[in-house]
């Protein structure tokens, strides 16, 4: 499995709306066509932190092609007055608040 972590800032009062926004979202055959198995979203002082689990690495090549589907763009629009980037100044596309794992274990 392949895990991504997006780093953003968020008022912890917006956790309700950005949830009910993934909650649709992921209603739809969107989470599929990406390849998303698992999505958790976090948030601490501040901070938002969104999980996406995937079977494999394929190196964003489903969700790239995914950007161009109309609910992709529509939850990007609806989710920018409650996420906003870590650092505006370096943000240029989410793989910009991608954090970089340096250490993983499993059991298996």
């Amino acid at each position: 499995m392949h895990s991504t972590l997006i780093v953003a800032r968020m008022a912890a009062s917006s956790a309700d709306k950005v949830a009910g926004l993934f909650a649709d979202f992921d209603q739809t055959d969107m989470p599929n066509r990406m390849g998303t198995r698992r999505r958790q979203l976090f948030e601490f002082n501040g901070l938002y932190f969104h999980l996406q689990d995937f079977d494999e690495d394929n190196g964003g090549a489903l969700i790239e092609e995914a950007k161009t589907d109309p609910r992709f763009v529509q939850i990007s629009e609806d989710l920018k007055p409650y996420i906003t980037a870590y650092d505006p100044q370096t943000w240029r596309s989410p793989k910009d608040a991608m954090a970089r794992r340096f250490y993983a274990w499993s059991a298996r």
